[in-house]
């Protein structure tokens, strides 16, 4: 993009609206302060005004109801300040409506290379079929999961697209009453969600936005590839979390799994129902009409009654003879909406997304101890026996296992877990639930133990159907990962397993546990020479390596830009599919609509092919590798001092909204592991960990230790060679990029008065300068004169966020001081703590 033309169109399209609108909400209708806008640009001048010039958040509101308001009682001023939330929140909802507008429009401003721009691009190299070959056997799989950062109801998913549509045509009167439906619509859950209702949170996307927006994208990559013969519906899958995660969530039961199947099978009849119809009113000739008629029937009795189901071989064979009918008899009238329903049940077939299963490897281990025990295999524990023992009995094919054969409940729904998988499959098909995700994997049996769990409990001797996917997620799981997958690999029957799954082998890596364990440089420079081992070893045997990456929205948890964090790898990482997660906000933020789903897809093909067709590839020479690898070293040491600091975790318990994470109804899972009443940082969840120190604006995560990284090789004569580095090695760039991202969220102005605070003053210090550092260092080795210099768009959007959630903010620490400070109305001031979390989360589109 032009910066300077994209800017402009940003300021016209986004800026210049939402300024224009947001006068709207001077008149939103709250019950006890009705003219509440009228207060909130005096408050962010106080606010603003106030942190400039080093007063605590206590001293600025207390100042403003002094000066700008009649309000006298502390309650009162809870009562205004609970206002004041509700209302930025809605101001959020606002600003991402008119994001959303725009986009179409921006994106066309956008220097990205589109899937058209290299298919041209190939045939002026006459590369198009190998275009078109690689296409045909790569796929990008986008799993969904139900991470506590996403919480709109779809009541206000609806108030976003209908605004987001009105103010693309400028209709005033619409967006007027819009907003006043808004200001009266809660924006929060009065009660924690069931994991049911999460996943049905995200299959009302999956059935009003993805099904559609797949369906389209494939038939623009048919169109563009001008290959109306292009066959390859793998090339987008999905996948689904809600559900089937159950990793320290003890409320996602195998009842939930079985349900949540149910209910995406369902919705995705509905959704054939639904064209089907459309066709039945167009297709009005004989013999086609009443095969159409039959289909409908089918398809109407499995959309409410989950016993009812229907196979992908019936609603298929119906549509090829319609089609041959109409070519044949019809003058193939309507040919191409017939094509596009086909296209979609060849690419959802009869499970929508696929569910995945998560449990943690230890859950795994109680549970392989408790049948050996059961079978008098051992007397009590699985260290009883030696590797070879255990590996000899773990290969055993006449062990056969029940549930109620077990006392222990979570013992019990493991094995009915793995009981409904099966059951599954045979419902929604076997794409419905085929891939187990192991957490924590750090040895082979991590791998063994599900291998024997999922023969023992539900396939017996034959065949398993099912994708065993071991999660590397720490530091040391890393560094073993490629020594365990080829001690698997030399086991016969499980190489067998992995033949019979087409000789692909998946592997995920967590992002968001790794920068927690490792730190920002040290875990992202870890997973990429991971998959660089992982890729030889696979190769070693024939396997083919298929890399899901557990990524979240903030560079701290792998987020930032994916499609430049993917163009960035190199020829040693296996590049046959990108697999991700897609979490929290992430999921509304960059496919909430059908054109967001579209483009991102798109960047998302185009990022994995770029490296297989172009000469240029990506690679890091000896003396860059020598060069990164002292940086993410000298980062860990850095960031390893710091979790090893005597203040790092009561900082987080004291100063931070940490525990207030578990208490707010955002998500189903718990927000740590385990049931210990002392904080223990491997417990603690990625998601509360990184969000409290954005709510915080201090972004720790994403950057600690960079900058002291680099002024130790600057200090050593490096400079130019990290310049280098920074101009030359894609993935250091977008390494450094996604760090400038997490610097500019930062504002550590609003907690300034820590460093008045006898207990804590040094280690708030502390952070700061290795923010500075941090910031001074990447603008050197950079050479931009402001951070995220080449994204002045993302910069200006961040900018104006932070600008509308400043007062929330402000109010947030006002509310943590009163209660450090023992008040009376302390449950009150907890519970603007809660509150206060879900704008800033919101407006941040990427804070966890």
């Amino acid at each position: 993009m032009n910066d300077h033309a994209g800017l402009y169109a940003f300021e016209k399209e986004v800026k210049n609206k939402f300024d224009v609108y947001n006068s709207l909400f001077l008149n939103l209708p709250f019950r006890t302060v009705s003219n509440i806008g009228m207060f909130i640009p005096l408050l962010h001048h106080a606010c603003q005004q106030g942190l400039d010039a080093d007063r605590d958040p206590l001293a600025i509101l207390d100042s403003f109801f002094r000066v700008h308001t009649g309000i006298k009682t502390e309650k009162e001023k809870i009562d205004f300040m609970f206002n004041v939330i509700q209302y930025v929140e809605r101001q959020v909802v606002l600003y991402d409506s008119a994001e959303d507008a725009a986009f179409e429009r921006l994106v066309q401003l956008d220097d990205h290379l589109s899937l058209k721009d290299c298919i041209t691009l190939l045939k002026s190299k006459d590369k198009t079929c190998s275009l078109t070959d690689d296409l045909s056997c790569f796929s990008a799989r986008l799993v969904f999961t139900a991470h506590p950062t996403q919480f709109y109801s779809p009541s206000v998913l609806n108030i976003i697209g209908k605004l987001k549509t009105m103010i693309a045509r400028n209709d005033i009167d619409g967006i007027d009453l819009t907003l006043q439906q808004l200001g009266l619509t809660s924006l929060i859950n009065v009660r924690k969600p069931t994991p049911f209702d999460e996943a049905q949170n995200i299959i009302y996307l999956l059935r009003h936005v993805y099904y559609e927006a797949v369906g389209e994208l494939y038939a623009s990559v048919k169109k563009t590839l001008r290959d109306s013969c292009f066959d390859c519906p793998a090339i987008i899958e999905l996948g689904f979390w809600p559900g089937g995660d159950r990793d320290g969530n003890p409320f996602v039961t195998a009842a939930i799994t079985a349900d949540v199947a149910d209910e995406l099978r369902m919705n995705l009849m509905k959704c054939y129902y639904r064209d089907v119809n459309r066709l039945v009113r167009k297709l009005t000739f004989r013999g086609v009409e009443e095969a159409l008629e039959k289909l409908r029937g089918r398809l109407y009795a499995t959309m409410y009654d989950p016993a009812q189901t229907i196979r992908y071989e019936e609603i298929m064979d119906p549509l090829v003879d319609i089609r041959a009918s109409l070519m044949e008899n019809y003058n193939s009238l309507y040919l191409d909406e017939l094509d596009t329903l086909i296209d979609k049940v060849n690419i959802f077939k009869t499970h929508f997304a696929t569910l995945d299963i998560r449990q943690n490897h230890n859950v795994h281990r109680e549970t392989v101890q408790a049948i050996l025990k059961k079978e008098n295999l051992i007397a009590q524990r699985l260290d009883e026996l030696g590797d070879v023992e255990l590996i000899a009995i773990l290969l055993r094919e006449d062990i056969a296992v029940h549930p109620d054969q077990f006392e222990d409940a979570l013992i019990r729904d493991t094995i009915q877990t793995i009981v409904e998988m099966k059951r599954i499959q045979r419902k929604n098909g076997s794409e419905g639930c085929n891939r187990y995700v192991i957490s924590h994997a750090e040895d082979m049996f991590s791998v063994l133990y599900v291998f024997s769990l999922l023969r023992w409990c539900g396939w017996g001797k034959g065949d398993v159907p099912v994708d065993i996917i071991p999660l590397f997620e720490s530091m040391e799981g890393m560094k073993r990962a490629g020594s365990i997958m080829q001690a698997l690999f030399d086991i016969p029957q499980y190489r067998a397993h992995v033949a019979q799954r087409r000789n692909r082998q998946t592997l995920m890596l967590g992002f968001s546990d790794g920068t927690k364990d490792g730190g920002f440089l040290q875990a992202n420079w870890s997973i990429y020479t991971t998959k660089e081992t992982l890729s030889a070893v696979c190769d070693d045997y024939g396997i083919k390596a298929i890399f899901f990456d557990g990524r979240g929205g903030p560079p701290a948890r792998g987020g930032g830009k994916t499609h430049r964090f993917y163009a960035s790898h190199g020829k040693n990482i296996a590049n046959h599919a990108i697999q991700l997660t897609i979490q929290g906000q992430t999921i509304t933020s960059m496919y909430g609509t059908k054109a967001h789903f579209k483009h991102n897809c798109e960047q998302l093909l185009t990022a994995g092919l770029s490296t297989r067709l172009f000469e240029k590839e990506n690679t890091i020479t000896r003396k860059d590798r020598q060069l990164i690898e002292k940086l993410a070293q000298l980062s860990f040491e850095k960031y390893t001092a710091l979790k090893n600091h005597a203040m790092f975790i009561p900082y987080l318990e004291n100063k931070s909204t940490l525990k207030y994470y578990g208490k707010a109804n955002i998500g189903s899972r718990p927000d740590k592991r385990g049931t210990k009443e002392k904080l223990d940082l491997d417990d603690l969840r990625a998601i509360p960990f990184v969000g409290a120190w954005s709510q915080l604006k201090q972004n720790v995560p994403g950057y600690y230790g960079v900058g002291t990284a680099v002024q130790s090789l600057v200090a050593e004569g490096k400079t130019e060679h990290l310049k280098q580095l920074f101009n030359g090695v894609p993935f250091f760039k977008a390494l450094i990029l996604n760090s400038m991202m997490a610097l500019s969220k930062c504002n550590f102005e609003l907690t300034a008065y820590i460093a008045k605070d006898d207990a804590y003053h040094d280690f708030w210090n502390m952070l700061l300068d290795e923010y500075r550092l941090s910031k001074e260092m990447v603008l050197l080795i950079s050479g931009y004169r402001v951070l995220m210099e080449e994204e002045l768009t993302s910069k200006k959007s961040i900018e104006i966020r932070e600008r509308i959630v400043l007062p929330l903010l402000a109010i947030q620490q006002y509310a943590l001081q009163k209660i450090e400070r023992r008040s009376t109305h302390q449950p009150l001031y907890e519970k603007i703590v809660q509150r206060s979390l879900y704008g800033n989360i919101n407006a941040s589109r990427n804070s966890a």
